[in-house]
């Protein structure tokens, strides 16, 4: 609501002024002028008032500069410096403080406005309607302000939310947050499924539970039907409550539904119709509800584009490891996290006419180009390693296809040529995390040696042989395992080295317990590739 043009709205004034006559007088002009008036005769019986209102606080005060408890400049002094009561304006009236000094200490001290008596009756009334109209227009300028903040930060909690859960607590918390009142949001989930959430007000929990099917074209029906953009429709609460009989809203209902993409489900918010107090309301919420749709749609083609990198990575992987006499071999394979991109962490081993050749790698970046290159990587490799070639042969002529096929992509590999007599590990590693190699009775230690990341076009060195006694384990893992950023890397390798050897000898035992301790809430791919050697 807001002042008209010839006038202001009523409101409700306190009169402080201990003479009777000359308050009833106030009062009566104000009266019939349709206001509402709270006569007091001091300050303290004011300021009383002012502290103890169980309801709102009155719009306007006039106060006489000579009360007989303190002066007319300390009560509103003492007005001006309380937090509650800081936006209320004072009228300051004295018949005996009328020079200049008066009026600047008056005005020095809180007062808006300071008049003289005997007053005019249209004088004090325009004063009234002036004070109040740039009261008025201060607190709306400061209310929009404060809604705009929250707007903005809804905006942003919708935009970051990682999940629909998240997202229905950032829309429907954003909602009582920019209105100050309860809320809801309808929208549909991943699975079809749509979504009703609620919350009493701000910084209050919300509540998720189903709707029935075809809600959310009912609620369309309202505002948008097939179209795009968003729109703000009031609905009566018996029509409210027969499309969402569980919802906790009352009253009438004013509902944005905004939609995005033609034919894609639209995104709901809803408040008690009393929430919109003005125009600027109202497209707070029209500018929620599209923020909301616009980062729902985000959401959903990430899911979508995520779930299918997901089964581009994983058709690029082996199914099952080769069944090798007197290797035992085990492996895991984690990916990343729900939410986290797409990885190029890869494993293989491919028997060939040399022995089994063990190799575990990982495209730098993360996205579905890296599952794509991985997969590239991971056929060529197996095709070089079929034809004979050494591990470091092996290693050149992938850096010749990345150069020609991938400029610009880094891989890391390492490979690792079992002989067919396992005694006998050629390991060349192109700056992949060192293995893993467990002596009977020596214990862990990694193998450091290695040469560059493939990609750079530099030349890889021979493999470096390693002699292997029976009972000799190997460990080869990706960096998500290992990796802490926050944490030095050798540090980690060093507890992770101490892990392994007071591990349990059985290598599925030893993945198991090397994911449940290392491979926690980790935000990367993680790949696993164990052997024993007989």
């Amino acid at each position: 609501m807001t002042d008209g043009a010839q006038g202001v709205l009523p409101a409700t004034v306190l009169v402080i002024d201990d003479n009777e006559s000359t308050r009833y007088v106030l009062t009566s002009w104000l009266r019939r002028a349709g206001h509402t008036v709270i006569g007091v005769g001091t300050g303290e019986e004011g300021l009383t008032r002012l502290h103890t209102a169980a309801g709102e606080l009155p719009d306007i005060a006039i106060i006489d500069v000579r009360l007989p408890d303190m002066s007319g400049f300390e009560v509103s002094e003492r007005v001006k410096s309380d937090p509650r009561t800081v936006h209320l304006p004072v009228i300051q009236i004295s018949a005996a403080a009328i020079t200049p000094d008066d009026h600047a200490e008056g005005l020095r001290r809180g007062a808006d406005a300071y008049l003289d008596q005997p007053i005019d009756p249209g004088e004090l009334l325009a004063t009234v309607a002036a004070t109040l109209r740039y009261a008025r227009a201060r607190q709306r300028a400061e209310r929009l302000a404060t809604r705009l903040i929250a707007l903005n930060q809804a905006t942003l909690d919708v935009y970051s939310a990682v999940g629909f859960h998240s997202f229905a607590s950032a829309a429907t918390g954003g909602a009582a947050g920019v209105l100050a009142s309860p809320a809801s949001a309808v929208f549909l989930s991943p699975q079809t499924q749509a979504v009703h959430s609620t919350i009493d007000g701000p910084r209050t929990p919300v509540r998720t539970l189903p709707a029935r099917s075809g809600v959310l074209e009912q609620l369309a029906a309202h505002g948008l039907n097939q179209d795009t953009g968003v729109k703000v429709v009031r609905l009566s609460n018996s029509q409210w409550r027969a499309l969402l009989p569980t919802d906790h809203l009352s009253g009438d209902i004013a509902l944005a539904v905004a939609r995005t993409k033609r034919g894609r489900p639209p995104v709901c918010l809803a408040v008690p119709a009393s929430a919109l107090q003005s125009a600027d309301d109202e497209q707070l919420l029209q500018q929620l509800a599209n923020a909301g749709a616009l980062a729902l749609e985000a959401l959903r083609t990430y899911n979508e584009e995520h779930a299918l990198g997901l089964a581009l990575q994983r058709s690029f992987l082996p199914k099952e490891l080769p069944a090798v006499p007197g290797i035992e071999l085990a492996f895991r394979y984690l990916p990343a996290s729900e939410h986290a991109e797409i990885g190029g962490d890869f494993y293989e081993a491919v028997r060939t006419d040399n022995g089994l050749l063990l190799a575990i790698g990982d495209v730098v970046g993360h996205s579905v180009t890296a599952a794509t290159v991985m997969g590239e990587v991971r056929h060529a490799l197996r095709a070089y390693a079929i034809e004979g070639h050494p591990p470091h042969h092996i290693l050149e002529r992938l850096e010749r296809l990345l150069g020609q096929s991938q400029p610009g992509i880094t891989v890391t590999l390492c490979l690792v040529l079992v002989a067919p007599d396992g005694r006998r590990l050629d390991i060349a590693n192109a700056g992949h995390i060192p293995p893993l190699v467990i002596h009977p009775e020596e214990g862990p230690r990694f193998h450091h040696p290695h040469g560059p990341l493939l990609g750079l076009g530099l030349p890889h060195p021979p493999p470096d042989v390693l002699r292997t006694p029976p009972g000799t384990r190997l460990l080869m893992v990706t960096d998500g395992l290992v990796e802490i950023r926050t944490t030095d890397l050798d540090t980690t390798l060093a507890e992770f080295r101490d892990a392994v050897a007071a591990g349990p000898d059985g290598l599925e035992e030893l993945c198991d317990l090397l994911l449940e301790r290392f491979g926690q809430n980790k935000d990367d791919d993680i790949a696993l590739l164990t052997a024993r050697f007989a």
